[in-house]
């Protein structure tokens, strides 16, 4: 079982940058692929990045590649997403979750979620 808690969302101006982490407590961490997705409201999740257990290998979504940066630290049983250069349309509830198989990309393979926060990004 893991539990996840998520912080660092708010309320940006066009152009500004947040950084959104998700704290994990349970069992291993460290062996769970971890990723972050965002809904908007009238639409499906959609995923925006995931790393890998050892945070070697990283892959995000088409439309934040170069604009969003995941990463994680074993040690402190967190995972971050770097957002630069935010604009309205990311304004989104971001959740994290984790999975204990793979490297998925879709929410049905992700076994743990936390509760979200919202990130909204004004004009």
């Amino acid at each position: 079982q893991v539990q996840l808690v998520e912080s660092g969302g708010g309320l940006v101006q066009a152009g500004g940058s947040l950084r959104l982490s998700c704290a994990a407590s349970g069992r291993a961490f460290s062996a769970y692929t971890m990723g972050w997705f965002r809904q908007a409201p009238g639409k499906e999740r959609e995923f925006v990045a995931a790393v890998r257990w050892n945070g070697d290998s990283t892959y995000s979504s088409y439309s934040v590649k170069g604009q969003f940066t995941i990463s994680r630290d074993n040690a402190k049983n967190t995972v971050y997403l770097q957002m630069n250069s935010l604009e309205p349309d990311d304004t989104a509830v971001y959740y994290c979750a984790a999975a204990r198989r793979g490297y998925p990309t879709t929410p049905d393979l992700y076994d743990y979620w936390g509760q979200g926060t919202q990130v909204t990004v004004s004009s």
